[in-house]
């Protein structure tokens, strides 16, 4: 059967748990639109991370990849649209490292978008009564580091498998430790990102409607 790789981040920065993670691992072994949904837990270790990723493509061989991430402070469900060739820690990683203005392939473009129908997943998420936008940046840590990671590895070897990045607000029971940010249902979560992958499999061109930023 065909595969849709969803992966997650384990814990970081002092978190009990990644809401990534427990979002993808609920969605282990569901079947979507013709395919099964396989996950993986990516470690929050620079470099690493992405090792393990193409690993786990090569092995798989899906028709796309949708990777997660935490984005504490984010009220939304984030559909990424870009990735920098650029790692900038403002904490180190779980391996004690921390990386400052290298990139993350050497040599490689400034950046590269997300292949993800990034807008038609928005609008369908919103109709579905949940919260989503397009973002613009995923950050220049991790999570930025696996997306381009992820893209320069489909560029130059899969071109044809869809690939990007999904950020993911704090779940309830990790907001109650992080007093005053905002949070989302684990299974609010969960759907949203059923109704990514759906979204991947069946739409081959993306929705044309203004929801960028304007500062």
């Amino acid at each position: 059967m065909n595969k849709v790789l969803v992966t997650g981040i384990e814990p970081f920065d002092g978190d009990a748990v990644n809401p990534s993670w427990q979002v993808a691992q609920a969605l282990a072994g569901e079947q979507i639109a013709g395919a099964e949904i396989a996950v993986l837990e990516l470690p929050c270790v620079l470099g690493q991370a992405n090792l393990q990723l193409i690993a786990a493509i090569e092995a798989l061989q899906p028709l796309a990849v949708i990777c997660l991430g935490l984005a504490g402070g984010r009220a939304e469900i984030s559909l990424e649209r870009v990735a920098i060739n650029l790692i900038d820690a403002r904490i180190p990683d779980n391996a004690g490292k921390q990386p400052i203005d290298v990139p993350v392939v050497a040599g490689g473009p400034a950046g590269y978008f997300s292949t993800l129908p990034v807008k038609a997943a928005v609008q369908q998420l919103r109709r579905q009564g949940i919260p989503a936008g397009v973002s613009y940046t995923a950050g220049t840590y991790n999570c930025n580091h696996i997306f381009y990671g992820l893209r320069h590895y489909l560029e130059t070897q899969h071109a044809r498998v869809r690939g990007g990045f999904v950020h993911i607000p704090y779940s309830h029971t990790l907001a109650a430790a992080h007093p005053g940010k905002p949070s989302m249902a684990l299974a609010t979560m969960v759907e949203a990102v059923r109704t990514i992958v759906q979204v991947t499999l069946t739409v081959e061109e993306d929705a044309r409607f203004g929801d960028g930023a304007v500062h």
